[in-house]
Protein backbone atom coordinates (compact mmCIF):
# COMPACT_ATOMS: atom_id res chain seq x y z
CA UNK A 1 0.00 0.00 0.00
CA UNK A 2 1.29 3.32 -1.08
CA UNK A 3 1.71 6.04 1.32
CA UNK A 4 -0.36 8.93 0.84
CA UNK A 5 0.94 12.29 0.40
CA UNK A 6 0.45 14.75 2.98
CA UNK A 7 -2.28 17.06 0.97
CA UNK A 8 -4.26 13.87 0.65
CA UNK A 9 -3.82 13.00 4.39
CA UNK A 10 -4.95 16.76 4.97
CA UNK A 11 -7.97 15.94 3.19
CA UNK A 12 -8.81 13.16 4.78
CA UNK A 13 -8.31 14.62 8.09
CA UNK A 14 -10.77 17.62 7.07
CA UNK A 15 -13.59 15.14 5.45
CA UNK A 16 -13.32 13.67 8.74
CA UNK A 17 -13.80 16.48 10.90
CA UNK A 18 -16.45 18.41 8.57
CA UNK A 19 -18.98 15.35 10.16
CA UNK A 20 -19.42 17.53 13.80
CA UNK A 21 -19.17 20.67 12.17
CA UNK A 22 -22.90 20.36 11.29
CA UNK A 23 -23.52 19.81 15.25
CA UNK A 24 -22.57 22.76 15.49
CA UNK A 25 -24.66 24.75 13.26
CA UNK A 26 -27.53 23.42 14.78
CA UNK A 27 -25.86 23.88 18.58
CA UNK A 28 -25.59 27.38 17.33
CA UNK A 29 -29.50 27.55 16.40
CA UNK A 30 -30.17 26.34 19.45
CA UNK A 31 -28.54 28.69 20.99
CA UNK A 32 -30.07 31.18 19.52
CA UNK A 33 -33.85 30.28 20.05
CA UNK A 34 -32.83 29.40 24.30
CA UNK A 35 -31.20 33.24 24.51
CA UNK A 36 -34.21 34.71 22.74
CA UNK A 37 -36.62 33.17 24.89
CA UNK A 38 -34.32 34.41 27.87
CA UNK A 39 -34.61 37.79 26.77
CA UNK A 40 -38.16 37.53 26.85
CA UNK A 41 -38.79 36.24 30.28
CA UNK A 42 -36.06 38.61 31.56
CA UNK A 43 -38.23 41.59 29.69
CA UNK A 44 -41.49 39.83 31.18
CA UNK A 45 -39.98 39.73 34.65
CA UNK A 46 -38.87 42.91 34.70
CA UNK A 47 -42.57 44.33 33.39
CA UNK A 48 -44.21 42.22 36.11
CA UNK A 49 -41.81 44.39 38.83
CA UNK A 50 -42.44 47.23 37.63
CA UNK A 51 -46.48 46.32 37.63
CA UNK A 52 -45.75 45.10 41.63
CA UNK A 53 -45.09 48.08 42.92
CA UNK A 54 -48.38 49.82 41.54
CA UNK A 55 -50.24 46.85 41.86
CA UNK A 56 -53.12 46.30 44.21
CA UNK A 57 -53.03 44.26 47.47
CA UNK A 58 -55.61 41.27 45.52
CA UNK A 59 -53.61 41.45 42.67
CA UNK A 60 -49.82 40.61 44.42
CA UNK A 61 -50.33 36.91 44.76
CA UNK A 62 -51.30 36.80 40.81
CA UNK A 63 -48.22 38.82 40.19
CA UNK A 64 -45.72 37.05 42.59
CA UNK A 65 -46.82 33.65 41.44
CA UNK A 66 -45.96 34.69 37.56
CA UNK A 67 -42.72 35.90 38.65
CA UNK A 68 -42.00 32.28 40.38
CA UNK A 69 -43.15 30.58 36.98
CA UNK A 70 -40.60 33.08 35.26
CA UNK A 71 -38.21 32.18 37.64
CA UNK A 72 -38.28 28.53 37.65
CA UNK A 73 -38.15 29.18 32.92
CA UNK A 74 -35.04 31.21 33.32
CA UNK A 75 -33.45 28.50 35.90
CA UNK A 76 -34.46 25.91 33.13
CA UNK A 77 -33.25 27.82 30.21
CA UNK A 78 -29.96 28.86 31.96
CA UNK A 79 -29.36 24.94 32.52
CA UNK A 80 -30.07 24.71 28.82
CA UNK A 81 -27.71 27.29 27.57
CA UNK A 82 -25.10 25.87 29.68
CA UNK A 83 -24.95 22.15 28.80
CA UNK A 84 -25.61 23.49 24.89
CA UNK A 85 -22.21 25.42 25.23
CA UNK A 86 -20.23 22.38 27.00
CA UNK A 87 -21.48 20.70 23.70
CA UNK A 88 -20.34 23.13 21.85
CA UNK A 89 -17.18 23.26 23.29
CA UNK A 90 -16.95 19.06 23.38
CA UNK A 91 -17.69 18.95 19.82
CA UNK A 92 -15.22 20.74 19.32
CA UNK A 93 -12.57 19.24 21.21
CA UNK A 94 -14.08 16.12 19.15
CA UNK A 95 -13.12 17.82 15.61
CA UNK A 96 -9.90 18.97 16.90
CA UNK A 97 -8.63 15.47 17.80
CA UNK A 98 -10.22 13.79 14.56
CA UNK A 99 -7.92 16.13 12.95
CA UNK A 100 -4.82 15.40 14.97
CA UNK A 101 -5.39 12.21 14.99
CA UNK A 102 -4.00 11.79 11.59
CA UNK A 103 -0.90 13.89 12.19
CA UNK A 104 -0.11 12.01 15.82
CA UNK A 105 -1.05 8.80 16.78
CA UNK A 106 -3.62 9.30 19.50
CA UNK A 107 -6.45 7.12 21.07
CA UNK A 108 -9.59 7.04 19.39
CA UNK A 109 -11.90 6.12 22.55
CA UNK A 110 -10.83 9.71 23.61
CA UNK A 111 -13.11 10.96 20.71
CA UNK A 112 -15.86 8.44 21.07
CA UNK A 113 -15.87 9.59 25.43
CA UNK A 114 -15.98 12.91 24.33
CA UNK A 115 -18.76 12.69 21.40
CA UNK A 116 -20.61 10.44 24.22
CA UNK A 117 -20.28 13.37 26.87
CA UNK A 118 -21.42 16.11 24.08
CA UNK A 119 -24.19 14.12 23.32
CA UNK A 120 -25.17 13.90 27.01
CA UNK A 121 -25.06 17.18 27.36
CA UNK A 122 -27.46 18.12 24.48
CA UNK A 123 -29.68 15.28 26.04
CA UNK A 124 -29.94 17.36 29.27
CA UNK A 125 -29.99 20.76 27.42
CA UNK A 126 -33.25 19.60 25.54
CA UNK A 127 -34.74 17.82 28.94
CA UNK A 128 -34.33 21.37 30.58
CA UNK A 129 -35.41 23.23 27.30
CA UNK A 130 -38.81 20.94 27.41
CA UNK A 131 -39.12 21.46 31.05
CA UNK A 132 -39.44 25.28 30.07
CA UNK A 133 -42.08 24.79 27.55
CA UNK A 134 -44.08 23.02 30.31
CA UNK A 135 -43.70 25.81 32.88
CA UNK A 136 -44.28 28.34 29.77
CA UNK A 137 -47.41 26.77 28.37
CA UNK A 138 -49.02 24.65 31.91
CA UNK A 139 -51.51 27.84 32.72
CA UNK A 140 -52.72 28.04 29.25
CA UNK A 141 -55.55 26.78 27.38
CA UNK A 142 -55.65 26.15 23.99
CA UNK A 143 -59.29 25.69 22.62
CA UNK A 144 -62.49 27.77 21.97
Amino acid sequence: MENATPAATIAHSIQLAVAPVFLLTGIGAMLSVLTGRLGRIIDRSRLLHSRRLTAKQADLSQIDYELQVHAKRAWNINWAISLCTACALLVCLVISLLFMQEFVSGNAMAVAILFIAAMACLILALVFFLREIYLATAKFEFGP
